[in-house]
């Protein structure tokens, strides 16, 4: 993956829910559509954006948009890939009274390094991709369609920027959040992704989650509705 918009570090600590600010965490953005049959029935999911990525043509270098997530006795962590430095990623997660020993999962969208770079923070977590789950020496093969961390949290496979991407939806409050990787590397796209393999596969999967999704978080930006303006 290459580049994408330079947004705001979560760098100060915040509350995990409605924080505005451009230095702050994003949360619980609410967007306009109707969730479609993928998403959630439930929605008690609540999640925090920890950092705000960005890549090479506005940024400082590459960097992944890294988000926690909660549900119940989920504790979730979604593309901790590369940041300028872990304090990125574990200040704000201690702002919210978590270390790296109280995340239960961590979810990756695809296994490109920039989303992946510092998933060995969290050393007591399951790790989720599109084929298994792995924990400690233990790898239980299975496929991430529709399956379930939690109540409010599913997996769904996303294919377009590679062929194993896939999207963890959050049910919340304020309706159906879609963690997407590179599916949209940042609110404007790219419209053609230069990375992907098929443009049609990656439209169609973008589709799929715009039927289902209120706000979408992108893999190097910041979090934006799953409206109209969304590229396909």
């Amino acid at each position: 993956m290459t580049t994408t918009q330079k947004t705001a570090d979560s760098n100060a600590p915040a509350p995990a829910h409605n924080v505005s600010g451009s230095d702050a965490p994003e949360s619980n953005v609410s967007g306009t559509n109707v969730s479609g049959s993928d998403a959630p029935a439930a929605r008690t999911a609540t999640y925090t954006i920890l950092t705000t990525g960005y890549t090479l043509s506005t940024g400082p270098g590459v960097a992944a948009t890294v988000s926690y997530v909660h549900d119940g006795d989920r504790h979730v962590i979604v593309d901790p890939g590369m940041v300028a430095g872990r304090d990125r990623i574990l200040g704000p997660l201690a702002a919210l009274g978590l270390g790296p020993d109280d995340i239960t999962d961590v979810v990756l969208s695809h296994h490109h390094p920039d989303n992946t770079m510092n998933v060995g923070l969290f050393g007591r977590a399951r790790v989720h991709d599109h084929k298994a789950i792995y924990e400690n020496d233990q790898w239980t093969d299975r496929d991430a369609e529709g399956h379930e961390l939690a109540p409010s949290l599913r997996l769904i496979r996303t294919p377009g920027h590679s062929a194993e991407d896939i999207t963890l939806l959050a049910g919340t409050g304020d309706g159906v959040v879609a963690f997407v990787g590179d599916l949209w590397w940042r609110p404007n796209g790219p419209v053609e992704d230069p990375v992907a393999p098929d443009h049609t596969v990656l439209r169609d999967s973008r589709l799929r989650v715009l039927a289902a999704a209120d706000v979408i978080v992108p893999g190097h930006g910041p979090a934006f509705p799953a409206d109209d303006t969304a590229p396909r």
